[in-house]
């Protein structure tokens, strides 16, 4: 697969062969520098430019032109090299752009030797920069990666050659653009208005599908992909990449319900909720990234300023640490004028799909809610809650999760991590676990056609009547909730011997072959107060549903803390990790791998007082009765 990388984050090189790719739609001149480990050129013999084209294990063009390919060869490479950075900068004299700002995105991409790009990046958030560091491939701990770098600088390659601690770095940057030579590039295409934020499309000459942050139903922004759980951060550059810089200001289109590509509105309006999740990722990931860079300048010039006796103290070092501080604010400052813009535009786009959004797709309090009727068919995906990032709380983004579910789900009723949950006492975070989870059981059944679903209950100690009387009095149930070992066993032993026979049935393509009278439907088991009731015979099958039921249409929803099953140690840790873990209360606890992100997990909630439950699952039963009568 082909990772899309976005600023600060690494990707591991699977070879040391490698070939840079580069397309700007524009003439840049493309170079490399030879760093140690800290980045740092030693002289003009580390650099490979149109004048030196050939340096130890690389190889870069001799000419400007719209697009490149750079040849590197990590083996040849002296052992005191351990970065390579890949140096994009703009022609005097050659009639194109005279600043990053002004044109499209470049777009750069590292490529195996049999030709499948490994990662790509699209540098955007440029403005008056007219050379910037694309990317960087850098050896830690004897394995190479590569970095999303995207640093611009506005005193162009002098400026970025200085930064890297080359000497005379204006005459060298001066006698690498006189040695540029034009070099035919492909037609002009016309460029669209959104060119400047929107990623360019990967190679096409590679084969691999991309880990795409631009969702590919997705018109507008670029994004980032679904979380998982236990995802952790990348590691924070050595080198911060430089803060994203105000875009030129441009009408936006007014934000419209359904702007997405496919075949059925439900299609659109999913593709839509997603590309405004990876939107939210990325503007906030931009967002931070810019704001390491901004400290890690402020860093690195009160470190001038203390290491030079003459500057220590007095007048001068003064100025100079003033000078610091006031660019940290005015790079703050930017960097939050691009979020609080780009997340308006979300905002507002939220407000306008919110209220579009069917049924399954809805929070409890949304008015579609009163018209409910059972589908015909099951949607793309059914709401299990709402996320947000601490930049911008109150703008919640639908979690969805794809239909059929693919594992099982867990509502954790221990005690959480946060605030909220330490205000609540163990007996009132369990009542709110399994009210979660009764209103995830309505919501699956609300999206299934009518006895397409069969929900089965597993209440060992009988705990749970109040809780699941909407589930038991409104008859959606398979039959009434299942009490003590023996009801617990007898549930666990019917569901067991269903997935068997429907594994031998698709092992062996004989459906047809399945007794008579054998319930096609889905199966969710409902488990409240586990390990309560179970003996070791149970929580073996318990484990096998969780991890074979799901291909056949068995699932599992578990209402558990993970502590009152810790007598059996490591043996269920297999079974926790293969649930998606749910909280009663809101909670960090969901990351995405490629970002980082923590996001805050909000559970759905039915509004005090509101009877829309109850209603929703009269629904489900008569359609039930009807489809029986």
């Amino acid at each position: 697969m082909t990772a899309e990388l976005v600023r600060g984050q690494n990707h591991p090189l699977p070879d040391t062969r490698l070939e840079l790719r580069v397309s700007a739609g524009h003439p840049v001149v493309a170079g490399a520098t030879l760093g140690d480990e800290r980045g740092q050129v030693a002289g003009a013999e580390w650099i490979a430019h149109p004048g030196a084209p050939v340096r130890p294990g690389v190889e870069v063009p001799e000419g400007a032109a719209a697009e490149h390919r750079i040849a590197v060869d990590l083996a040849a490479l002296p052992d005191t090299v351990h970065r390579i950075s890949l140096l994009l900068a703009l022609p005097p004299d050659a009639g194109g752009p005279s600043r990053f700002g002004t044109a499209a995105a470049p777009f750069v991409s590292v490529a195996d030797p049999a030709g499948a790009a490994v990662a790509t990046y699209t540098i955007t958030g440029l403005d008056r920069e007219s050379a910037v560091v694309a990317l960087e491939l850098y050896r830690r701990q004897g394995v190479w990666k590569v970095r999303a770098v995207g640093q611009g600088y506005e005193g162009g390659l002098a400026e970025l050659l200085a930064d890297q601690g080359a000497p005379a770095a204006a005459d060298l940057a001066a006698a690498v653009l006189r040695a540029v030579t034009p070099v035919a590039a492909p037609a002009p295409q016309p460029v669209p208005e959104t060119a400047a934020t929107t990623p360019a499309a990967p190679d096409p000459s590679s084969s691999t599908t991309a880990i795409s942050y631009s969702h590919p139903s997705r018109r507008t922004a670029p994004a980032a992909p679904a979380p998982d759980s236990g995802a952790v951060p990348p590691p924070r550059p050595s080198e911060p990449p430089s803060p994203p810089q105000p875009a030129p200001a441009q009408s936006r289109p007014e934000p419209v319900a359904g702007d997405a590509t496919g075949w059925t509105m439900d299609e659109r309006l999913y593709n839509q909720v997603w590309g405004m999740f990876e939107d939210l990722a990325r503007t906030v990931a931009a967002y931070r990234s810019a704001r390491d860079f901004a400290d890690h300048r402020l860093d690195r010039a009160i470190d001038q300023v203390l290491a030079d006796p003459g500057t220590r103290v007095g007048g001068a070092g003064d100025a100079a640490r003033a000078e610091a501080r006031a660019t940290h604010e005015e790079l703050m400052g930017r960097a939050q004028e691009v979020l609080d813009r780009d997340l308006a535009h979300l905002t507002a786009e939220s407000e306008v799909v919110e209220p579009a959004l069917p049924a399954a797709y809805a929070r409890w309090d949304n008015p579609v809610w009163h018209a409910y009727r059972t589908p015909e068919e099951p949607p793309m995906a059914v709401r299990l809650g709402d996320l947000h990032l601490p930049e911008r709380t109150g703008l919640r983004i639908p979690f969805l999760v794809r239909l059929p579910l693919e594992r099982g789900l867990w509502v954790d009723a221990g005690p959480g991590r946060t605030s909220a949950a330490g205000l609540l006492d163990d007996a009132e975070l369990r009542r709110l676990a399994l009210d979660s989870a009764v209103a995830h059981t309505a919501r699956l059944l609300a999206a299934h056609p009518a006895g397409s679903l069969t929900v089965h209950v597993l209440d060992p100690a009988g705990s749970g009547a109040a809780a699941f009387a909407p589930l038991a009095e409104t008859g959606v149930l398979a039959g009434p909730p299942a009490r003590g070992a023996a009801g617990v066993t007898a549930v666990l032993a019917q569901l067991t011997e269903r997935v068997d026979l429907l594994q031998m049935a698709v092992r062996g393509d004989a459906a047809e072959d399945l007794p008579p009278g054998f319930d096609p439907s889905r199966q969710l088991l409902v488990v409240h107060d586990f390990p309560h009731g179970f003996d070791d015979r149970a929580v073996t099958r318990l484990r096998y549903l969780a991890d074979e039921g799901p291909s056949v249409g068995v699932h599992l929803l578990m209402v558990a803390d993970r502590a009152d099953a810790a007598p059996y140690g490591p043996v269920l840790d297999p079974l926790w990790r293969s649930l998606l873990r749910l909280t009663p209360v809101p909670d960090d606890h969901l990351a995405d791998p490629w970002v980082g992100h923590a996001w805050t997990y909000e559970p759905p909630t039915v509004p005090p007082g509101s009877a829309v439950l109850w209603q929703v699952l009269g629904q489900i039963a008569e359609a039930r009765r009807r489809n029986l009568g």
